[in-house]
């Protein structure tokens, strides 16, 4: 019999429900309902709308009840760092903070005078962030921590809205920068430094926890019916890496969308002064792994890059940018993604101009070129922090394996190939879906074990393969790029 499970993703951009279906040993997947995610403008303040996101859960969840299959269970996953607040009634307590709020530097700056940053690397081994949870707990007002109850991940929080225990799923948990990998706990040394009161914090489940069942209004509402809902991977890069069908476990991974997340897998965290100075990141995996990674700056510069052209009326789709940025003579200038100063720019095309003409280089001036810019300039960030992942794990890396939304950017997928000199293999373009329908697959039993979550996702969908070229021009490109200004951590952090 064919089994059906519903998978809500929720993205910086845009959410969405997707319904799989296994039958025959494979993975049928279908996008049934998506919606954007526009953030809330609050005087300087950013929020999330956690109300429209969830009429557009519970919208997308009616879609799959006129599909009128007999459906098992359904769980949510999203970014990681932000959270929700719930009151004592258990009522989500407004507003939920974008990562991007211009408190964050308030927080780091609070935080770091409790807490030295060798400090808090040590209790944690997540990179230094000014948006990670702990320092943006640190800039909550006291009075609104003390009328919370509890504090949920954005996707544990969707799942305790359709009716799941208030729980954090350990994947979630770990990019808090509130939880030690080593103990498995939340760090009580940390928590205090941030001001955080020990109930606040819930309990952390395993990936693949059952956590509850549909409201009765969720079912009203919906004309789903009981269904179970599961704690799969709560932060989606956690459910992208449990789906990455890997040929050899020594492959990097590359999850690239608003963010590029470029790690490799381990059983074990590595909690180093030399991990600590690269300012790598150890998050908790699938089946207790470790995602050894870097956070850096992705897609997100041509996501804002096009909406400064759509501003000035030149509405242009990502297939046309990247058919334009292949015409366009390469390497004429050169970003650092990583350099404060397209954090969060008004206008990105501004900052990257102000970029080259700070470093000495032509301005690109046309939306081919622009684009252009960015990707070879992401492609040479992804070559340096290989070099940091082999410097950190002493062992070689063969190639690269990238999921995601950028995975269907042929142009980046080539480009990263070249830059790298590693061959690389691109999709599943869904993973972050596959990996969450394929854990709640294992819970319900239509797959043996952890190993058949990857060998599921590898039966299922494609792969498309690229080969570096053009290795000499790509050497040069690289030095220059290894010259530009680097982004510095503020003076505390150091």
């Amino acid at each position: 019999m064919q089994t059906h499970y519903l998978a809500c993703d929720l993205g910086a951009e845009s959410g969405r429900l997707v319904r799989g279906s296994i039958w025959e040993n494979r993975l049928e997947i279908e996008e049934l309902h998506r919606f954007p995610n526009r953030p809330v403008h609050s005087g300087d303040s950013l929020h999330w709308n956690v109300d429209s996101l969830h009429q557009e859960l519970l919208e997308g969840l009616r879609q799959a009840a006129k599909l009128e299959l007999p459906i098992r269970s359904v769980s949510c996953n999203s970014w990681g760092v932000d959270y929700l607040l719930l009151d004592k009634q258990g009522q989500v307590l407004a507003p939920t903070f974008h990562y991007r709020d211009p408190r964050t530097a308030a927080g780091l700056a609070r935080v770091l005078e409790r807490c030295d940053w060798p400090a808090i690397f040590q209790e944690t081994g997540i990179q230094l962030m000014p948006i990670n949870a702990l320092f943006q707990l640190g800039a909550e007002q006291p009075g609104r921590l003390q009328q919370a109850g509890k504090l949920l991940g954005i996707g544990d929080g969707f799942n305790y809205l359709l009716g799941g225990q208030p729980v954090v799923e350990k994947s979630m948990a770990s990019t808090f920068q509130l939880y030690n990998p080593r103990t498995g706990r939340w760090s009580d040394k940390l928590c205090r430094a941030a001001g955080v009161p020990e109930e606040l914090l819930p309990d952390i489940v395993a990936s693949g926890t059952s956590i509850g069942k549909l409201t009765e209004e969720a079912q009203r509402i919906t004309g789903l019916g009981e269904l179970n809902i599961i704690a799969t991977c709560s932060h989606d890069t956690g459910a992208a890496v449990a789906a990455i069908p890997f040929e050899d476990p020594n492959h990097a991974y590359l999850s690239s969308g608003t963010w590029s997340l470029l790690g490799v897998e381990l059983p074990r965290p590595v909690i180093t002064d030399h991990c600590r100075d690269l300012n790598f990141t150890n998050e908790i995996g699938a089946n207790e792994t470790v995602r050894l990674l870097k956070n850096l700056s992705g897609l997100w510069l041509l996501q804002e890059s096009r909406k400064a052209w759509a501003a000035d009326g030149q509405n242009f789709d990502y297939s046309e940018l990247t058919a334009m940025a292949a015409q366009a003579p390469g390497f004429s200038a050169l970003i650092d993604p990583s350099d404060e100063l397209f954090t969060a720019p008004d206008d990105m095309n501004q900052a990257i101009d102000a970029y080259c003409s700070k470093t000495g280089q032509p301005t690109p001036g046309t939306p081919g070129k622009t684009t252009r810019c960015i990707l070879e300039s992401l492609a040479l960030i992804y070559r340096r922090t290989i070099e940091e992942l082999e410097s950190l794990i002493q062992r070689p890396i063969p190639a690269v394996h990238i999921v995601g939304g950028g995975s269907k950017n042929h142009l980046l997928n080539q480009f990263t190939a070249n830059a790298t000199g590693r061959p690389v293999l691109a999709g599943p373009v869904e993973a972050t879906a596959i990996g969450n329908l394929a854990i709640q697959a294992l819970v319900g039993g239509d797959l043996p074990n952890w190993k058949a979550v990857r060998e599921l996702a590898r039966r299922s969908f494609p792969l498309e393969r690229y080969q570096p070229q053009d290795r000499p021009s790509w050497e040069q490109a690289a030095s220059r790029f290894n010259r530009l200004p680097r982004f510095q951590s503020s003076p505390e952090a150091r």
